[in-house]
This record gives C-alpha cells, structure tokens and sequence, in this order.
C-alpha cells in the first residue's frame, strides 16, 4: 500500500478516536448541566475535529481513486456519459435489444464498424505489412483433438460460485475482487492493516485455489449480488462452447476460445511456403468465443470478440531482432513483477535498459512490446495511461520464459488489452506429440559436426505403475528439464537411487527412482539440428482496445452560450469513423453543387466523407459531427473558396475548392499536420466555428 494512503488511514482512525471522545465530552457537559459558555466551547472543538476528519477523508478517498475526492463518482458519471453517446450515436449497442439483449453480445454500429474497420487497416499495415507475416485465415468451430492438445478442454476454466436459492451463477474472483474495491473505495473507516491485507488479496487473486477462493469468501462474508442469498463452494467451468460437427454428433467440437491454435497447426505448411527460414511471423484477425460465466463492463468482458494474433517463430538460441534498434530508445511505464510485489508503481524505463538488464527476457520479445506501444500510442491511447505489466510468477504458465501485458487505465481501472508472451516451445512439441506429425525447423551445418547430446528417456511403463493418471504431467515435465538439472537428476539418482522432483503441472514434487528415467550424453556427427522454435506471441483484444479508445477520446466542452455541454471524440484522422463533413453553409443550389463536386474529390481521394444539406445552422451540424469523432469539416458558403474546420482546436483555414479534397488527404493520411496546414494556408474566423 502506497505510504500516503497508510499515513491517512491512520490518521483518520486518530481522527474517528478523537471525534467519538469529543461527542461523548460534550453529551457529559450538557447532562452536567454545565455552563452554556463551556458547551459553545466543546461543541467548537468538536466541529473543528468533523472538518479535519472531512479534509482527511477527502484525501484519502482522492488516494484511492486516483482522482480529485470525488474521483470513483466522476469515473462513474465520465463512464455513463461515454457510453451513453456511443449508444446513441450507434458505435454499439446490445444486440437482439427488441428481445431485452443477451449479456455479453453486442452489435457495432455504423460508426462502430468504421473505427473497427480502420483500427484493424492499421494494425495489418503496422504489424502484417511492416514485418512481412504470413496471414492466415482459420475457421472458428475446432475439433476436440486439437483443444485438448492445447490444453484447453482441460484447463481452460473460471471458478464459478451459484446463489444456491436461484441458481444464478457468477464468477468467483470478481465477486471477491469486487468486494475488496468497493471496501477499499468507499470504506474510509478500515485500517490500515485491513486495507493492506485487502490489496493483498487482490494481488494474489489469480493464485487463489477454488479452495483459498471459498474460504475468502466466506470468511468476508460474501453472498449473491442480486438476492444476498448464501454461495455454494466455487468450482471449475470450461469457457469454451462446445459443439459437434456433422449431423451423427460423433466429432466433438468447440467455438475457438483463441485464434492461435489455427497458426501452429499449420506451422509445418506455412514454414514450407517461407523457404524453410527462420525467423518469420505468421498473424490472424478473426472471432473468438468464451461463454463467460458473468459478463459485465461493456465491450471489456464479451462472449464473441474479435482478436488479432501474431505468433513470430525463432531460434530458441537466437532470440535477436534486426530492427530491435529501431525501438529500443523508447521510453514509457513498465510494471515489473519486482516493482508489483514490493508495492511499487508503474515508472517509465527506456526498452533498452529493460532488456540489457535481463528484466525483459530478450530482444524479440522486447521489439515486439516497443511495436505495441506505438500501435497503440498512434490509435490515441493516451501514453500517460498506458502501461506494461509484467507477470507475476503466480500468474506465468509453466512453458512461458516471459510474459507482459499492455494495459489501458480506463474508467473501470487498468485492463489487459494486449498480451505479449514469449510461450518457449510449448505449443508446437503439444501438437507434435498429439497428431505424431514433427512441427520442426533444422538449421543446416556447412560442415559436419560432432554434437554430444543430452538424451532424456523417461520409462513410460515404470512411470506410469509409478503415477497412474498422471504419467503424461510427470512425462513431459522430465523431457522438459534443461541440461543442469538433467545432469543434476542423474547424480542424484546415481548416489541416492531416488530424488524429489518437481511437477509445476501437479503443483507437487513426486519421488523419481532410478529406474524410471535413463539420462546421458551421447556424441554423434549432425549434418544439420533439427529444433522445435520458440514462439513469442503478441495477442490483442480488438474490443478491448476500441473500448479504451472511446474512453480516452472523449470529452466535453460547453456550447458557445455555455448553457449545454457538447460531446466530443477527439478521434485520431487514422481511425475517424468519418474523415470529413461538407456543409453548404445555407440551402442555396450553387453552394450545394460546389459541395457535390468537392464530394467526388474526396471520394476520388478515399476520403470517408458526408455531406449534410439540412437546414439546420452551422453550429449544430458542427455538433453533430463532433459528436461522432469527425476531424475535419468543409463549410462552403462561395463558389470559389471554401473553410475548413479542426474539430478540437474549432480553427478555421480557407483553401480553394480544387484544393479542399487534396488539403483532407494529406492530413488524414499523416503526410502533413493541422499545425503545418495552419502556417499555410489564410485563417477564417466566424462565430459559427464556436456554436
């Protein structure tokens, strides 16, 4: 907990101590019957301790929220605010709402699909055609064979509590996450050491078994939501949808809960079509499907979503990038796991220092988190609430070498936006294994070598009298072993005939006897080495990141009477769902054909476009435009020159009409800025910009 929430939350329970002690002073004085003068003076000295403990729990409430006291209120009315423009503006809204909705669908709008549309242009030119990756298109329904190769028919699981009265179901870690904000928040009357121990909670609760999970529970006394009725115990549910292919119901099936199974299963055709080479990517965009147990905060927690996924696959033993340099300079906050555990925040590191010192594992991993960054800095994310989190070892899978998450501070706090995880060998040896066919790339030698290599043989019969159903977990965690404690098994086994062996698959260390695993070097002539590459796997939520954008897009300012206060979307030009508005300034036929004609401009240009030829006054039809994130609007009131407007600075230039169209593209395209569009051309200023 940071020291200056600890210091106020103290000094508030001095406070509470000392207000309780005055109260009870002054009922004594007034049962005492004691002079009004002596009263008049306790009860002054009373008031003053209520204002020192008001000003305290301003404070500590703006510690909490990270705003100005009133923060978590001000989050709340931003949050509604936003959202109820983008409902009405149709970026989205609920689908099948004539039949009341169902919870974590929704449907994109016009305006929606555009700044989708447009997030999703960026990211094919930014991530695809930059790095030259090898785009895939897979489908969504996968059979059962490939998810339980993954794992995910296994673990691919929330725990789930039920209000054991209605049988509603809800997630159990929200429940307790939830609980612990709302105390954290809105209790200013916990102590220190309550509230330290409820960031506590917080930290650890992905590490929490169903067991630690109920036991929270109840210990905090937590019932259902809705109806306060008592929980069961929490237990696993498989996220996935499951479905059969064909009409017989025999080849079981599921909705794809990610897009990346699709690229290692064709990892062998696609290494194949890059001429046997390594390092090369491969990227998909397509939709996902997790039938989440509650889902709530919008567009953050739905049940179909699309994603884009890239899975660059290299050498395990060189893990440099080329272009590395081209962002290692980059400075922004980083959130490393030292820094989370010993209660720190976020600061700003430069990339390369992150990666030179080992707290970014190497520099593919750290080119591609420098490469997110700017994808998102670039959308509009706001750089100041923008940060990358390293995982905690608790939340790493046992494959991972690292993982980082980009995460985007909006209204309902910091949200995992993108994940960019270095996954080791992990999914390419799980598929091999299961469909028998070898996903491997080999780096051939000019000349011969004489290798001496490690072999690893567990015996599969002994291990599995041994293990029983868990043989596979103790199987694959031995081959797994790197070579020191392969060497360092071996003589243990050679002394001791058995050793204690650790199964992060099982969470246990099991006794391994002699007899259950032969390991030893052995020397032969290699002509080439054939290894399973190493994956680094950058995966972005696409809704989660339209979502932020919004928030961060979004702000009011008053009309020019200061009588309402006007929405706005101060939408980048490169993800605008709408480039450009032309307005005829009056209805006047001559005005409307100059209009048309720059219309076709823009149109000739690629230029998103509308023309609004309403007789509603300027200042209105700005409004409205503003309202939807347009940048750039085109008010023609003569026949030869016309202005254009900047949506958030409302400056005016005048350009001709041939040039109008030209003028748009080189801003939304990025060639020039509105600063150097400003220097050039002649400034217009009409009381009409400001409506």
């Amino acid at each position: 907990m940071a020291a200056s929430e600890e210091s106020l939350r103290k000094a508030l329970a001095v406070k509470l101590s000392a207000v309780e002690a005055h109260g009870n002073a002054v009922r004594a004085l007034k049962a005492a019957k004691a002079s009004k003068p002596e009263i008049d003076a306790a009860i002054e000295a009373l008031n003053n301790l209520k204002l020192e403990k008001s000003s305290i729990e301003k404070q500590l409430q703006a510690a909490v929220s990270g705003g100005d006291g009133d923060g978590a209120l001000s989050r709340e009315a931003f949050r509604q605010a936003a959202v109820n423009t983008l409902e009405r503006r149709l970026f989205y809204i609920p689908s099948f709402k004539i039949y009341r909705g169902v919870a974590g669908l929704y449907d994109y709008g016009p305006p929606g699909c555009a700044v989708k549309s447009n997030v999703l242009a960026f990211w094919r030119q930014h991530f695809v055609l930059e790095e030259n990756m090898l785009e895939v298109d897979c489908p969504c329904v996968t059979p059962e064979v490939v998810l339980k190769a993954s794992g995910h028919v296994e673990k691919f699981t929330d725990l789930m509590v039920k209000d054991e009265k209605t049988g509603t179901c809800y997630r159990a870690d929200h429940l307790l996450k939830d609980f612990c904000n709302e105390k954290l928040q809105k209790d200013l009357t916990i102590s220190a050491e309550k509230a330290a121990e409820l960031k506590h909670v917080l930290a650890t609760l992905d590490d929490l078994s169903a067991e630690a999970l109920g036991a929270k529970i109840k210990e905090y006394g937590i019932t259902a939501p809705d109806t306060k009725n008592p929980l069961s115990d929490p237990y696993p549910f498989n996220l996935m949808f499951q479905t059969s292919i064909g009409p017989s119901g025999l080849s079981p099936g599921y909705m794809r809960p990610e897009t990346a199974q699709g690229i290692f299963v064709n990892f062998k055709d696609l290494y194949y079509y890059n001429g046997n080479k390594l390092p090369f990517a491969a990227a998909q965009i397509g939709q996902a499907f997790r039938n989440e147990i509650s889902p709530r905060q919008g567009l953050l927690r739905v049940r179909e979503f699309t994603l884009a996924e890239i899975e660059h696959f290299v050498d395990p033993e060189d893990k440099s990038h080329p272009k590395y340099f081209e962002v290692a300079g980059l400075e922004f906050l980083m959130f490393p796991r030292e820094e989370q555990m010993s209660g720190q925040s976020a600061k700003k590191i430069c990339l390369g220092d992150a990666v030179s010192k080992g707290i970014v594992n190497n520099e593919t991993l750290g080119y591609f988190i420098g490469r997110v960054y700017l994808f998102l800095t670039r959308l509009g994310i706001d750089k100041d609430r923008l940060r990358f989190r390293q995982h905690l070892a608790n939340e790493m899978a046992h494959y991972a070498a690292d993982c980082w998450d980009a995460e985007i501070e909006c209204s309902y706090g910091w949200i995992e936006c993108v994940g960019i995880a270095d996954r080791s060998a992990y999914d390419l040896r799980a598929h091999s294994e299961k469909s028998g066919v070898p996903l491997v790339a080999a780096e051939k030698f000019s000349e011969p070598r004489e290798v001496e290599k490690l072999v690893i043989a567990p015996v599969k019969k002994e291990l599995g009298l041994a293990f029983k159903g868990n043989q596979k977990n103790v199987v694959e965690a031995l081959e797994a072993m790197n070579e020191k404690e392969a060497l360092e098994m071996k003589a243990a086994l050679e002394s001791k005939g058995e050793v204690e062996f650790y199964v992060c698959t099982l969470g246990k260390n099991v006794p391994i006897k002699k007899n259950m695993v032969s390991i030893s070097k052995e020397k032969k002539k290699e002509h080439q080495r054939v290894f399973t590459p190493s994956v680094i796997e950058p995966s972005f939520g696409i809704g989660r990141i339209i979502y932020c954008l919004f928030e961060h897009s979004f702000y009011t300012r008053p009309s020019k009477a200061g009588d309402e206060q006007l929405n706005v979307f101060r939408f980048p030009p490169l993800v605008a769902p709408i480039k450009c508005t032309v307005f005829p300034l009056v209805q006047n036929q001559q005005y409307e054909d100059v209009a048309k004609v720059i219309s076709k401009s823009l149109t000739a240009a690629g230029i998103s476009h509308k023309i609004d030829i309403t007789g509603t006054s300027i200042g209105k039809r700005y409004a409205r435009t503003d309202e939807l994130g347009v940048p750039f609007a085109i008010t023609v009131d003569s026949t030869k020159d016309v202005t254009i407007r900047e949506r958030d600075s409302k400056l005016q230039v005048r350009v001709s009409v041939e040039e109008a169209a030209s003028v748009v593209k080189s801003v939304t395209d990025g060639h020039r800025t509105w600063e150097d569009v400003w220097e050039k051309f002649p400034h217009h200023t009409s009381g009409s910009a400001d409506d």
